[in-house]
């Protein structure tokens, strides 16, 4: 397969679906931290490529439920709201026969905006980390990610700032990217399970 990995720096899922024998590309306004495939710009610059699949991980910060409140105390993020809710919108609605954006559990105004909810919430523990952080997954044309590894139990023993570490993680310049770079477990379930359905 053809396979567009947009808005993603890392190459975590790009490097997954080329070790099964795909041919992927990740494309960021950022360089890859990882060698392979990038195309450094904007994502739209090469999304009519002829691609059999598409998965994006569009920004969150003003999409996201756990922000909500600062659109409440800042009248100038409703607009970068709904840029961010309309660039993910085009992304799902885009002419590519498979296609998966992730995000986490987003407020009801940018539900609005989006038009769609998630098909599935998946976490990292399901995918062999044992770790807590609700993802969401909107499909099209996939079937929804079937866990690999449930590790729930082992996690549960762990203290909480164990389960949830990325949320724990102290200020710095790079937080945000560790937060936003995806789990191996789900990139490799990705590429196996979605990879076979071609």
């Amino acid at each position: 397969m053809k396979v567009l990995v947009a808005c993603e720096f890392s190459g975590t899922v790009r490097d997954a679906f080329i070790a099964k024998g795909h041919e992927a590309i990740s494309c960021d306004l950022l360089p890859t931290e990882s060698k392979g495939p990038h195309y450094q710009g904007n994502v739209f610059d090469i999304i009519g490529g002829g691609f059999d699949l598409m998965i994006a991980h569009p920004p969150c910060t003003f999409l996201s439920n756990s922000g909500v409140c600062w659109l409440h105390k800042d009248a100038s993020r409703w607009d970068k709201m709904r840029e961010g809710a309309l660039f993910f919108k085009t992304l799902l609605e885009f002419d590519i026969p498979k296609i998966c954006i992730e995000n986490p559990i987003q407020h009801k105004y940018a539900r609005e905006v989006i038009g769609q909810s998630y098909s599935q919430i998946v976490q990292p523990w399901m995918f062999g980390h044992t770790e807590k952080k609700a993802t969401c997954l909107w499909l099209k044309g996939l079937p929804k990610l079937k866990e690999t590894s449930n590790v729930k139990a082992e996690m549960e023993k762990l203290p909480k700032r164990e389960q949830q570490k990325l949320h724990y993680l102290p200020p710095s310049k790079d937080r945000w990217k560790i937060r936003s770079t995806t789990f191996k477990g789900i990139a490799l379930a990705m590429a196996d399970q979605w990879g076979e359905d071609a």
